[in-house]
This record gives structure tokens, sequence and C-alpha cells, in this order.
């Protein structure tokens, strides 16, 4: 077999009727054509080359544009040659033939895919003006574990008793891998946006080290490195399940974004709808995502996040928090400049409401009912009501200064 594609000629031989080659860097732009050779001659056209990105997880990362909220008119407005769709058929064991193709981006073909995946490809072709390929591969109900190879699971010891009490469906271990991230191994990516961890709220604290052992599987299996992985915080929601489950996810979503390189967080509490699992507003969530690809994947000189929590000392009774300013400064949109959703303890680790306050670069936190306090805690609570940002208007993530036990550590 031989493939001719933009001045390169790439030769192999076919093995069992599959195979595969590798060119070097291309040019992007197109559409070019591409001639494959062997007992016959193939024309491939409409080709492009440019940035492609997995959008993977759950319902949210899913949930399709037409369910949206002003889905209407980004609709209408989708039609671009340049911005091209592909979506991996659901299949929990390895297709023999990945029946699916890719189609250019337009009010015929967007309508039903994911949301969050079509406005985060928007903005990036806006910003990197090349062409973009997004492979939608999304199930909805499904934990971590469903997307990790078995062999990840199994070599850990913190992770090895999923496979031991593995559930049925698409929720076992390792299906979803096998399924539907499997059959697009070694595709070239540029990168991942993910959205999920829904269905590990009731173990956020063994969260922690599956959704890393999850990333680091989806890198040895692509082998391109460490390739960017994006992901977005769970909104805020009121779960059927313990007050701070939810906090607990976040926060191991957090850690994670600090501890694996080449990742980012889209923090989005200013987005959630208490009521609904599913928030409309997945507009936000895309181009907080497209800002992140722009700094970790492209070196963008922009603001890709809100303010991060460095450090805190107590003065004179009250806790001093330092952020990691990003952007011009921090600010709330509270009309007195309050700041909510702050929580303050002493040595009895019970939490009260604070009053807080911004200073420059900082947030000045107390209570009169905690002279002496030790730790504090922000947005800590499955629907937390937030407001502070910085002045590009992105939300500060939700954190803890103390290391106290999770409280899914027990369930």
């Amino acid at each position: 077999m031989t493939v001719k594609f933009q001045g390169q000629d790439v030769s192999t031989t076919a093995k069992n009727g599959r195979w595969m080659v590798r060119l070097k860097p291309l040019k992007a732009g197109g559409p070019f054509t591409m001639t494959i050779s062997g007992e016959n001659t193939v024309e491939v056209k409409n080709v492009l080359v440019g940035e492609v990105w997995v959008c993977g997880g759950q319902s949210n990362m899913a949930w399709p544009l037409t369910r949206s909220e002003n889905s209407e008119a980004a609709i209408a407005s989708s039609k671009d040659t340049m911005l091209r769709l592909f979506s991996v058929p659901h299949a929990d064991l390895p297709p023999a033939e990945l029946k699916a193709s890719w189609v250019e981006c337009g009010p015929d073909t967007v309508a039903g895919f994911s949301a969050v995946g079509y406005f985060f490809g928007r903005d990036l072709r806006k910003a990197l003006k090349v062409p973009v390929g997004l492979i939608n591969t999304a199930v909805g109900g499904t934990p971590a574990e469903a997307w990790t190879c078995r062999r990840a699971l199994s070599s850990n010891p913190e992770l090895s008793g999923i496979i031991e009490q593995a559930r049925s469906g698409k929720g076992r271990p390792g299906c979803l891998y096998n399924g539907m991230i499997a059959p697009i191994l070694p595709f070239a990516i540029k990168g991942v946006i993910w959205y999920q961890g829904e269905s590990n709220a009731a173990r956020a604290y063994q969260y922690q080290t599956l959704f890393s052992a999850m990333i680091r599987c989806w890198r040895e299996g692509w082998g391109q490195g460490d390739f960017p992985f994006l992901f977005v915080q769970l909104a805020p929601f009121r779960p059927n399940l313990a007050e701070g489950t939810w906090a607990e996810l976040r926060e191991a979503q957090r850690l994670t974004a600090s501890r694996v390189p080449n990742t980012a967080m889209a923090v989005i509490t200013d987005v959630g709808d208490e009521k609904d699992i599913h928030p409309v507003k997945k507009e936000p969530v895309g181009a907080r995502l497209a800002l992140a690809a722009r700094s970790v994947a492209y070196g963008h000189k922009v603001v890709s996040s809100g303010p991060r929590f460095c450090s805190m000392r107590v003065v004179d009774g009250k806790a001093v928090l330092k952020f990691e300013c990003r952007g011009s400064g921090l600010t709330s949109p509270d009309e007195k400049g309050k700041v909510s959703g702050f929580e303050i303890c002493g040595e009895d680790r019970k939490f009260v409401p604070a009053q807080a306050e911004i200073k420059k670069c900082g947030v000045i936190v107390s209570s009169v009912e905690v002279p002496k306090p030790v730790a504090v805690r922000y947005g800590w609570s499955n629907c937390p009501t937030v407001n502070l940002f910085n002045k590009e208007g992105l939300p500060a993530s939700p954190f803890r200064t103390d290391d106290f036990p999770f409280l899914t550590a027990r369930l």
C-alpha cells in the first residue's frame, strides 16, 4: 500500500487486511486530496489537516447542542467547512469496524453533537484560524472506571477492588475504554476535553487516584506523550447524596489539575442549576475549555482561569488567604463587594459561615465565633453560592485549606 499526500509517499504492507502509515508533520489547511494505491487506486477528497481534539465523558459532554441554551441561534450560525465532527458509536466491546465518518459542521450535522464540544471547537477555530476536528466519545451515566483500561485498575492497589466489585452494563470497569477509546487509537490528536464525575461523586476520595490513573492510561494508549488533558469541574447541583460529596469530587478534580502535568480545569460554579444535573448553559463551558487549550496546548498569552488559592496565614485572629492573581485582580459582582461562600473553623473543626473581604490579591476571612482560625473552606457544598472572580469574569474554584479526612473515604 502506498499513500501520497502533500508531497509525501509512504508505503507499507497490509496484514490480515489491515495497514497503517505515519506521515511526517503536515501543513495545516485544505481541502486536499489523498491517493491510496495498492491492487487498485483510491482518491480521498476533501481532506483537512489541522488540530484534533477528543471530547469525552458522561452526559454533560454528550448533551446535544439542540437541548442547550440559545441553541437555535447557535445551530443557525454553525456552518463551517473547516470544523469537522466525528461521533464514536456507543459500544462496550471492541467493534470489528468503527462505523462512523467525519462530517462538516453545519445546521444539519451539529444539532445532535456535543454542545460543549461544539462551542469549544468553534472558539478554537476562531483563535487558531486552522481546521479543527472534534471526536465525540461520551456516554451518559458512566463512571470513570468504565473509561479506564483494566490494566491501569488492576495494577494499582487503591483501585484493584473496583474490578472485584464490578457492576454491570455501561459502568463495567474498562468496557467503554475498550469499546469507545481503543478503536480510535492511535489517531493523532492534540488533546482531550473531558466532562465527567457525577457518577463517581459518592466515591470522591477514590476519584483522586482513579482520575489520574485514567489520564495516564489514555496517554499511554495514544503513545503521544503527555498531551493536554482539560476537564470541567462539576457545576452546583443538589444531588440525592450526602452534603459535601460533590464538594469532595470538585476537590479531587482540583487536586488532579495541580498534580498531573499538562492538565487544566474549567470552573463553572456560576453556570449550574441546583435542580438540574444537566445545566443548559454550555457555551461558557466550551469557551473556558478553549481558553485553557489556548494557554496549555498553544502557549497563547491569555487569561485562562480564575483565581487560584495559594496559601493561608493567621493574623490577629483572621485568616489571610493568598491567591495566584491571574488577570487584572480579584473582584466580586456583589454591589457592596462582599464575597460569599467562605467558612472558617477553629481547633474543633466545626465550620461556620464567615465574612470575607478582598484585599489586592488576597481575601481576609473571619468570624466572631472563631477567634483562633485553623482552616478555611470556600464553596464547600454540593450546591455552593459563591462569587469570587477575577476581573476577566472567570470564577475561583472551590477549595479547602485543611487536610481533614474526606467524608467519602468512609463510604
